[in-house]
């Protein structure tokens, strides 16, 4: 039984007791989250369902283990012959999410 959610503009495929790095959310460790953008979603005989645009009815429901910030990436730009170059840093914010259930 697995499902196809959308949160923060990308799409995740997720099916019960994953463990997944979302988009950061306003939640905080131990909350409750319902994700009701479910693209797709199969039952435990493993008929699809699938949305126009989202399955109605069917929910996700998962909890927020920890709030966190990725590894550090290096961004280089430069210009070759014009002598202007730019590094950067980022550190991407994330939400780990612990999927608990599917329904629909």
């Amino acid at each position: 039984m697995y499902a196809v959610i959308e949160t923060g503009g990308k799409q995740y495929q997720v099916a019960k007791e994953d463990v997944i790095y979302i988009e950061k959310l306003n939640l905080n460790e131990g909350d409750e989250i319902v994700f009701d953008k479910v693209l797709v979603a199969t039952d435990s005989k493993n008929k699809v369902k699938i949305g126009n645009p989202y399955v109605e009815g069917a929910s996700v429901k998962g909890k927020v283990i920890k709030n966190g910030k990725s590894k550090k990436i290096t961004v280089f730009t430069y210009r070759p012959k014009k002598d202007s170059k730019r590094k950067m840093g980022h550190r991407q914010q994330f939400t780990k999410v612990l999927i608990e259930n599917i329904e629909f």
